[in-house]
């Protein structure tokens, strides 16, 4: 047994020349994965969800707002993370996310459904708040090849997971989810030998702290509004396509098989866009890599609207590349700030990002309701240019 946790433990990793530690950031970046295959749950089962329980496309996208309701916590989850350890919270996140996602398909009602997904947003939030800092304490000077590995694990994630909830539902029907809880208890359990050792917590006088934060809010007010502002912007047609392209396809005549392979092919696609986005917005610049994406987005949004069959897959690989590859770009750019308050930065990002796009999908949903999933995604899409605007005015800020 003794043999077994010295074999768990990490070893000592030697560092680029630029300070980059491979296996160490991959670990956070494979932990993220393991993570949220769970919270990637909701979107596919979405479509079985309505039919059992009866729900508008209002109501299904009210629960994505739920979920995601303890971003509410970010910034004072990052406050924690500046004065505390938080590894062990980020270890046994996948643990209390995979109970309460695997238990969805059993929910005998909306609003024990709408728990459970509570419960999972506060696992989630306790999760994402401090491993980005970890990633950056381990990235070196490539910070945005760092947020590339870790967001690749989450998006390979998305990826995976409609495949696995679907692939449960098939076999077992909807009831049958409570039987992927043991991965994230193993999960848990190979985390806690594995990130233990990485500390991102660090001394700080207790008598200035909520003064200290004030300022560091104020300082980087700018920083905020700006990618606040592109959230919002393309935060519309994110959102809809990650909850409601099952149920769109669904509308659409196409098999359940179908709609969630639909689904797995925009999130591989999203996986390496975040891994190219983030590596060459380091060469690049990060305005130079916003730009490409935010103008190129859209129209292919309006063109994945505008064919069928085998196009309309072509296109939907091609677009989720760019439709998420702003993630890594936009936490690197958060991290590239100078700032012994880090995880409260990243905390308050993750609020007006998680906040934004819950609303977002909120709108889409009754929007759907009222007008059709196709008009939705058009519209999603010409609003999207907006970010492109925001790059603009704002572009010297940036630099």
């Amino acid at each position: 047994m003794k043999l077994l946790i010295n074999n768990l433990k990490v070893p000592e990793v030697k560092k680029d020349k630029e300070g980059f530690q491979t296996a160490n950031v991959a670990l956070i970046g494979t932990s993220h994965f393991l993570h949220d295959v769970y919270t990637s749950f909701l979107a596919p089962a979405l479509p079985f969800l309505i039919e059992k329980l009866g729900i508008s496309y209002g109501l299904a996208g009210l629960l994505h707002v739920i979920q995601r309701l303890p971003s509410l916590l970010n910034p004072f989850v990052g406050m924690m993370a500046d004065r505390m350890s938080m590894r062990y919270l980020v270890i046994f996140s996948p643990a209390v996310t995979g109970i309460a996602m695997s238990l969805i398909g059993i929910a005998p009602g909306y609003v024990f459904l709408a728990l459970l997904l509570l419960v999972s947003g506060i696992s989630s939030t306790f999760y994402h708040i401090p491993t980005p800092v970890m990633v950056k304490k381990l990235s070196g000077k490539r910070i945005g090849k760092g947020m590339s590995f870790y967001m690749l694990g989450g998006e390979l994630a998305r990826t995976a997971g409609p495949m696995v909830i679907y692939g449960l539902i098939s076999i077992w029907g909807l009831e049958g989810t409570y039987k992927m809880m043991p991965l994230g208890l193993i999960s848990s359990g190979i985390l806690y030998f594995r990130l233990g050792h990485i500390k991102i917590s660090k001394d700080i006088k207790k008598q200035t702290i909520e003064l200290t934060y004030w300022k560091e809010f104020k300082k980087y007010l700018p920083i905020f509004t700006i990618t606040a502002g592109i959230t919002l912007f393309l935060g519309a047609m994110r959102s809809s396509l990650s909850l409601y392209l099952p149920t769109f396809m669904d509308s659409q005549g196409e098999s359940h098989f179908f709609s969630q392979a639909s689904l797995s092919i925009l999130q591989l696609s999203g996986a390496a866009g975040t891994l190219i986005s983030g590596t060459f917005s380091d060469k690049l610049g990060r305005i130079k890599m916003l730009l490409i994406i935010t103008i190129v987005s859209p129209f292919l949004m309006l063109l994945f609207l505008h064919v069928n069959g085998i196009w309309q897959i072509i296109i939907l690989g091609i677009m989720g590349m760019f439709v998420f590859a702003p993630t890594s770009v936009l936490l690197a750019l958060i991290h590239d700030q100078k700032t012994e308050k880090m995880a409260f930065l990243n905390g308050v990002y993750m609020l007006l990002n998680f906040f934004i796009s819950a609303i977002m999908v909120t709108i889409a949903g009754f929007m759907a309701d009222k007008i059709g999933f196709e008009k939705t995604f058009t519209y999603a899409a010409f609003f999207s240019f907006g970010a492109v605007g925001v790059i603009l005015l704002n572009r010297n800020k940036l630099l």
